[in-house]
């Protein structure tokens, strides 16, 4: 979807908006459009700086609280032992003037910059110098006794810095007289303003400090990665025998890189399989094209009649190999795709039984074992193959006598197939090399007879797909191939 805001030279234009209706709704978001835009282009783009912006962000909002913090306690600090201060002596001559005792200069107390007495009239009995002849304080006097405790600014008693005022009202034989005592708060503004100038050079600067820090600390972090970036960068189809550099940290880069050279290895590996697999493929392919080729040749070249019978015949074998051969290859091609495999339900006893019956006037005949009732999940075209596979496998090597077990291991809820033969056996070295594909291990042999050493190769890969094994067991004599297949729920 395009964004409804594409030219920043242009009016926006609300899509929302019915034409010929006021476009004033459409300001806040333009406004807002704008914003965003703005906050795009400044956001951070490198990991490195989003981790020097953040963390730097958390500094300052911390040193921020914290100098808030110390500068509330301090203030709070001064300001309760100047209260203190101007409290005592303000309960003092409140005591005085109680008694009868007040003179028309209170004494002095100690931090106390001014003191006053006024009566309920609010004519003043009696101040300190510094206030003296100047009226009452607050024109209008409390009508009731009482302690009250306020901050006030300088300019109500002449004085520069704020003051701590404490007020009592007591009750006398004349009436209520109340005292104002007030203590300067020189020293708390003082320091306020002190602590202030120094928190507005060291914050600043310690943010500016961790800043630097963290970009080199995250520089020397990210390098290892940029090492990995830039040379998996240079790495193309026909280099993937390079690797990227593992850095001794054994920390998460280091673990990235080990990662990154298995699936280079992973890669490494298919593109030799690929092209084994290719030049495999196009030996297999030019044996039958080349025999095809001389006999279609010779039957050019001698226009015998009594001939053609046998060339065609000849001709025909080789094309049906051909054709076997693409069947086998549009095969592994469907078996290697990332595509889910079939799962639909597939009566694995008829199908192995129906196989078995198809080699009744085989060379070797099949003794079969077959459980009943067995179903599992697959494909019927990819379960016949992989049973046909089997056995035309075994068939080829075996001497006298071939062996089909089907059954169920109801621990591990699989239906089992073993295939086994008395010929001369997979000698244990081999065991995993009959699998890969284009492999004989007597290939003469196995040339004469039409094999393409991709029969177990195939089976293998299908009963991967449906979730199974298939591997070659021990066996007092011959070949023994078991393959497991998840049992249908």
């Amino acid at each position: 979807m395009a964004e409804p805001y594409e030219n920043p030279d242009r009016p926006y234009e609300n899509p929302d908006r019915p034409r010929g209706a006021p476009a004033g709704s459409a300001l806040p978001r333009e406004f807002a459009y704008r914003l965003r835009r703005a906050a795009a282009r400044l956001r951070p783009r490198s990991v490195r700086a989003q981790a020097t912006l953040g963390a730097s962000a958390v500094v300052a909002l911390a040193l921020g609280v914290a100098s808030f913090a110390l500068l509330g306690a301090l203030e709070t600090n001064l300001t309760m032992s100047a209260q203190a201060d101007a409290e005592r002596q303000a309960v003092q001559v409140a005591a005085l003037a109680a008694t009868g005792r007040l003179g028309p200069v209170p004494p002095p107390g100690r931090g106390t910059d001014f003191i006053q007495v006024v009566d309920a009239q609010g004519r003043v009995l009696a101040a300190s110098p510094n206030l003296s002849g100047r009226p009452a304080l607050v024109p209008e006097p409390p009508v009731a006794p009482g302690t009250v405790r306020d901050t006030w600014k300088g300019g109500r008693v002449r004085q520069e810095h704020r003051q701590r005022v404490v007020q009592v009202t007591t009750v006398t034989a004349s009436g209520l007289v109340t005292v104002y005592a007030g203590t300067s708060l020189r020293d708390a503004d003082t320091a306020d303003e002190t602590i202030m100038a120094v928190l507005a050079v060291v914050v600043p600067l310690l943010v500016l400090v961790v800043a630097m820090i963290t970009w080199r600390v995250t520089g020397w972090a990210l390098r290892p990665v940029e090492a990995i970036r830039a040379e998996v960068a240079e790495i193309g189809d026909r280099e993937l025998h390079r690797r990227v550099p593992v850095p001794p940290t054994r920390d998460e880069v280091a673990r990235l890189a080990v990662t990154m050279n298995a699936t280079l290895d992973r890669l490494e590996a298919a593109g030799i399989r690929q092209r084994r697999f290719i030049a495999d493929a196009s030996h297999e392919l030019r044996s039958p094209i080349t025999v095809l080729r001389t006999q279609l040749e010779v039957a050019q070249a001698h226009p015998d009649p009594e001939l053609w019978g046998e060339l065609v015949s000849g001709a025909l074998e080789d094309t049906v190999r051909l054709q076997d051969l693409a069947a086998d290859l549009l095969l592994l091609a469907r078996l290697d795709t990332s595509e889910p495999p079939p799962a639909t339900a597939v009566d694995l006893t008829e199908l192995v039984r129906e196989a078995a019956r198809t080699r009744r006037g085989a060379r070797v005949p099949v003794h079969a074992d077959i459980a009943p009732g067995i179903a599992v999940r697959g494909s019927t075209s990819w379960l016949t193959r992989l049973v046909t596979n089997l056995l035309d496998n075994a068939g080829r090597h075996a001497e006298q006598r071939v062996t089909l077990v089907l059954r169920v291991d109801g621990d591990r809820g699989e239906a089992v197939l073993e295939v086994a033969d008395d010929g001369a056996g997979i000698a244990p070295a081999d065991r995993e090399r009959v699998f890969e594909r284009f492999t004989r291990l007597d290939d003469a042999r196995a040339r004469d007879e039409g094999g393409t050493g991709l029969g177990l190769a195939i089976a293998r890969d299908i009963a991967l797909r449906l979730g199974g094994t298939l591997a070659v067991r021990d066996s007092p004599k011959g070949a023994r191939l078991v393959a497991t297949l998840p049992l249908a729920p």
